[in-house]
């Protein structure tokens, strides 16, 4: 009798566990997209990823992005962030690192799912509270006003995410619409269109996430922590900086959560 082949090397290791979930029909390859040091790093521990080399040709050369990639529970997670600014030195939040981190991912690690994780502010009008941990079901930006028939719709670009009524109930997650835009504090015409948007919470990069993933039919989530109630008494960026440490502990164990309730799942299952 022949002895059985010897198993695949480590390095082959993921692309034979993701082949044989996507013949199974299960999600295989989930691609985590954020924007902070300070969200990304507790992940990247926590999943026990292993930063992909700056040499590595995922990405273009020049760019400052960040791959994070391992196994986890029968999955293969890419987490990505968008890394410093090479000028100011600061994590480089907003639509435009967003939307070209995410189009550079998609393109060269072809996930299954996307999941754009993050911090957000809440509104308590609609009843946000720090620390409350949504899955955006619309997402939409809120600084794009283009006061033209049509371009006005394009402008907000209002899109569904990707149905997930499992998680919500297993998880016990709230539920909310999601605006985006460029801004950490709220003009008087951003309050009004995020009104209009109808939105629970508020980023700097979920539609833009969005806008990529719908470009090329991935399915996309969006877990949310919220750190500073936008229409408090406190100033937003005073109560967001207080908050920031303590939020992305409790977005920490919400991610985990819903990774763990994706492993050896379909897409019909969320």
């Amino acid at each position: 009798m022949a002895p059985p082949p010897p198993p695949p090397p480590p390095s082959e290791q993921p692309a034979t566990a993701a082949a044989g979930a996507a013949e199974a029909g299960l999600i295989s390859k989930v691609l985590i997209v954020m924007a902070m040091e300070a969200e990304a790093m507790p992940l990247v521990h926590n999943f026990k990823l292993v930063e992909a080399p700056a040499d590595e040709s995922t990405f273009h050369k020049g760019a400052p992005w960040l791959r994070y990639h391992g196994n986890y529970k029968g999955l293969h997670i890419d987490l990505v962030r968008p890394g410093k600014d090479t000028v100011y030195g600061v994590d480089s939040v907003g639509t435009l690192p967003a939307a070209l981190l995410t189009y550079s991912s998609v393109q060269t690690l072809k996930p299954d799912l996307i999941v754009n994780a993050g911090t957000a502010g809440g509104f308590n009008a609609k009843g946000a509270k720090v620390g409350d941990v949504y899955l955006a079901s619309d997402v939409a930006f809120h600084d794009r006003r283009i006061p033209i028939p049509v371009f006005d719709m394009y402008g907000v670009g209002a899109r569904k995410t990707f149905g997930t009524p499992n998680i919500l109930k297993e998880l016990n997650l709230k539920a909310g619409k999601l605006s985006t835009g460029n801004s950490l504090d709220m003009s008087p015409k951003d309050e009004e269109m995020i009104r209009s948007n109808d939105a629970t919470i508020k980023d700097m990069e979920g539609a833009a996430v969005a806008y990529i993933a719908d470009m090329f039919s991935t399915p996309m989530i969006f877990v949310k922590a919220v750190t500073d109630i936008v229409d408090g008494e406190k100033p937003t960026a005073e109560e967001f900086l207080m908050n920031l440490i303590t939020v992305t502990a409790t977005l920490e164990l919400a991610v985990v959560k819903v990774i763990d309730f994706i492993s050896g799942k379909c897409l019909s299952d969320l």
